[in-house]
């Protein structure tokens, strides 16, 4: 009996097929457990996630109804007055939306106060925002809000 080279390559191809055919058959559980187990994990973790939002959203209603003490009893002088009570700190250079929220809630609201700041609270500001130290002194935000407190906001596109 003689093989030819042809031979001895459609035999090598076989082989190397029948190879990996085996391999593939032998882990099949293990792969199908791992794709399974990964689904009930990214399953949980957007469950987790939406509870999270819902948790925040539940906590900005809360915190909105709060904020706003409009109802039957309240008059429109009241209600405006509430919804004034801020100032927008994030018209200060260096001072992000995301960092007004934080600034109001560690109680600055008035560009007044945020002109008055001392250099210790100026560092615990610096430290709640995660800037590095020395931001507020040098973006000069004092002086920015002093001047914004003292001359009124623009209100529309030409005035």
């Amino acid at each position: 009996m003689s093989f030819t080279l042809n031979d001895i390559a459609l035999l090598l191809i076989a082989l190397v097929i029948g190879l990996i055919f085996g391999l593939m058959i032998s882990g099949r559980g293990k792969y199908r457990r791992a794709w399974r187990d990964e689904q009930l994990l990214h399953r949980q973790s957007v469950k987790d996630r939406d509870a999270r939002l819902e948790a925040a959203e539940t906590r900005v209603r809360e915190l909105e109804r709060q904020a706003v003490p409009v109802g039957a009893g309240a008059t429109s002088g009241v209600a405006a007055a509430a919804t004034h009570e801020r100032d927008d700190l994030s018209r200060i250079n260096g001072i992000s939306q995301a960092q007004e929220v934080s600034l109001n809630e560690a109680g600055y609201q008035r560009f007044g106060q945020i002109a008055t700041l001392g250099a210790e609270q100026e560092a615990t500001l610096e430290a709640r925002l995660g800037l590095q130290p020395g931001t507020i002194a040098r973006e000069d935000w004092r002086g920015q809000a002093q001047t914004l407190e003292t001359k009124p906001a623009k209100r529309g596109l030409f005035g």
